[in-house]
């Protein structure tokens, strides 16, 4: 399907969504519940707490939907909707006294960094990476978050993969020098 075939799909959903339309929520819902948990299921490394926050990203999203700028792709939308609600998680997850065994030996490794300052990270990531042009942000986005191929982030973008590596390449440099300057690198 072509990206203005997808936009414009998207933009039905979304309209039937803002007027209550239940098959427009299920249909919303069933387009994005995979993406949504994949994000989430690999920040957070918990199956639940992916589905947790599967359920908030979406309650949140369909509130927030008259927000959404309608030229834009939705899926980033959504997945910066599904990181926050998972750096949100990772916080009250650092906060809470208990830690089970099955936590205890899934972040086994990751026991040095403190949980706060990860997520500190994370947040001024996000902030960095919404500063950036749109076209570098969309880009980055595809590769990182969706693991989509610089062909097929080419293909979606309609551009040349080769711009689509100069654009990740920018992105990458742009957000470390960025990082750097606030003493993270």
């Amino acid at each position: 399907m072509s990206d203005s075939n997808t936009l414009s799909s998207e933009l039905r959903v979304v309209r039937g969504c803002l007027t209550g339309d239940g098959e427009s929520v299920r249909t919303f819902v069933r387009q994005f519940r995979d993406s949504v948990y994949r994000v989430s299921f690999r920040i957070l490394r918990h199956h639940e707490d992916a589905e947790d926050v599967v359920q908030e990203t979406f309650v949140r999203a369909i509130r927030s939907l008259h927000q959404w700028d309608q030229t834009r792709p939705l899926r980033p939308w959504l997945l910066t909707i599904a990181a926050n609600r998972c750096r949100t998680a990772l916080a009250k997850r650092s906060r809470s006294p208990i830690v089970t065994s099955q936590d205890f030996a899934e972040s086994a490794c990751d026991l040095s960094p403190d949980m706060e300052e990860r997520s500190e990270l994370a947040e001024e990531l996000e902030l960095h990476l919404q500063a950036l042009k749109p076209d570098l942000q969309e880009c980055f986005r595809l590769f990182y978050t969706e693991q989509f191929s610089c062909a097929e982030i080419a293909k979606r973008m309609n551009r040349p993969e080769g711009t689509i590596k100069t654009w990740l390449h920018r992105a990458r440099g742009q957000l470390a020098q960025a990082l750097q300057r606030r003493g993270h690198g």
